[in-house]
């Protein structure tokens, strides 16, 4: 959440930096400022962020942008709560040039939460000030970066692991999806001098272990089924979806059938968490579809919800505990469908908070009723659909403006310029993380 000041105030990994604006004369009580709804802030107003509101917060760059992300399960254990913690991504350059492109996995270590501030007049302020230096640089985040060329700007990327083999598909603007292989970059990030040697002299022989062309055209849609280890499904601009099947030689067969429905671009797919069979699927066409890959590809739509949003539907979360399908579009909606009455074509749940385009969604791992989502209105949103609002808090009275936000939003988070995608860290209870045109953001909030 961000409050209306006078003053400004930049955050780059979570220790903020203020500055004088240029008009000091609105300094005045803090304001709740409504993205989207509320007024547009005045001249010397700029937003100030609620370092109080985080329990982790921290930023990373890693040169050319990245459309896409993906986390990588660890062997570091599950329910990690304690700082600093440790993650591991693998994600997909945008470079301005085809042949500047990386697929890279990062190594974000030593992460610490936030600091709670000292209390006005306490004895620990002086006291914490003169420790602060030394701390300072012990709380400072790490990052290392194990990249490999990679021709053509990466769209999307997904891991998985295949028994003990991590693997990441990737989705690239050439019209290919390939296999790669992560453990050699596994090893690397964890061991300095390993990964000298890597970025010398091997990161440019890595190449894939599998690759498919028969899209003929590019595309973004891709998912790794959670039930059958290795099946894959990718989908392209060009209306086609396409079964990836495991062979006993470690490779793949792409059935050149494609699934027809879909009568624009695929925009996203995922497998049912519960039937191995099952998967859905999201089009510009404005159109969320189930489907059964035991029919033929011709005839495997079981179900269609023909106008799901007003215009494109560009994402799609099946959540892993409830019956629940979550989407958002170019509308700005959030919309949650229970696939016991898909059939009746009207979500269970419709949310209305961004001003523009959605462009990710992800139901919380561990809590049923909790999902985020981003949108190009450069906001991330959390909401808990259990959420009701108490009839006696005062906040309404104080605040006219909250009225109308929706119950169930526990949480806004802006900052970042150009957001893509979100998720949650599934080992990580509570821990998101973002990519977007200003880089990658970790944090958590003291909502969720």
């Amino acid at each position: 959440m961000a409050a209306r000041k006078g003053r400004r105030r930049t955050c780059e990994t979570g220790e903020p930096m203020e500055a004088e604006s240029g008009d000091t004369s609105s300094e005045g009580p803090a304001q709740v400022y409504l993205p989207g709804r509320g007024p547009p802030l005045r001249e010397g107003e700029e937003l100030v962020m609620d370092e109080e509101a985080y329990v982790l917060y921290h930023r990373a760059q890693t040169g050319a942008p990245c459309l896409s992300f993906d986390i990588v399960r660890d062997h570091l254990g599950d329910n990690r709560t304690e700082f600093p913690l440790t993650l591991y991504l693998c994600a997909g350059t945008q470079a301005e040039s085809a042949q500047s492109n990386r697929l890279m996995l990062l190594r974000m270590h030593n992460l610490h939460g936030t600091k709670a501030p000292p209390s006005e007049g306490s004895d620990e302020e002086e006291e914490e000030e003169e420790e602060d230096e030394e701390e300072e640089e012990e709380r400072k985040p790490q990052l290392e970066l194990a990249m490999v060329p990679h021709y053509g700007g990466i769209n999307r990327v997904r891991v998985s692991w295949l028994g003990e083999e991590p693997v990441v598909g990737v989705w690239s603007e050439k019209g290919q999806v390939e296999v790669f292989a992560l453990r050699r970059l596994l090893q690397v990030v964890d061991d300095p001098q390993a990964l000298a040697v890597f970025l010398r002299d091997e990161q440019a022989r890595v190449k894939p272990i599998f690759s498919f062309a028969g899209h003929m055209g590019e595309g973004f849609a891709l998912d790794w089924s959670p039930r059958v280890q290795g099946r894959l499904l990718t989908g392209d601009c060009q209306k086609n979806i396409h079964l990836w099947t495991p062979t006993d030689s470690g490779s793949w067969h792409v059935d050149q059938r494609p699934f027809v429905g879909h009568t624009r671009s695929v925009e996203d797919l995922q497998w049912s968490p519960t039937e191995d069979t099952v998967f859905a699927s999201c089009s510009a066409d404005a159109s969320i579809r189930i489907w059964d890959i035991r029919a033929a590809p011709g005839k495997a739509c079981m179900l269609t919800t023909a106008s799901a949003h007003d215009g494109d539907v560009n994402v799609i979360s099946w959540s892993r505990r409830e019956p629940f399908l979550l989407s958002g579009g170019d509308d700005g909606a959030l919309k949650v469908w229970d696939l016991r009455q898909f059939k009746s074509s009207t979500p269970v749940a419709t949310f209305k908070q961004h001003v523009a385009p959605i462009t990710s969604v992800e139901w919380h791992p561990q809590d049923s009723g909790v999902f985020a989502a981003s949108g190009a209105d450069n906001q991330i949103t959390q909401w808990d659909l259990a959420v009701e609002r108490d009839p006696e808090a005062g906040d309404m009275e104080a605040d006219p403006g909250l009225a109308a936000l929706p119950q169930q939003l526990l949480f806004v988070h802006q900052g970042e310029t150009d957001l893509k995608e979100l998720h949650w860290h599934p080992q990580c209870p509570g821990v998101l993380l973002s990519t977007a045109l200003s880089g990658f953001t970790i944090f958590r909030t003291i909502s969720v």
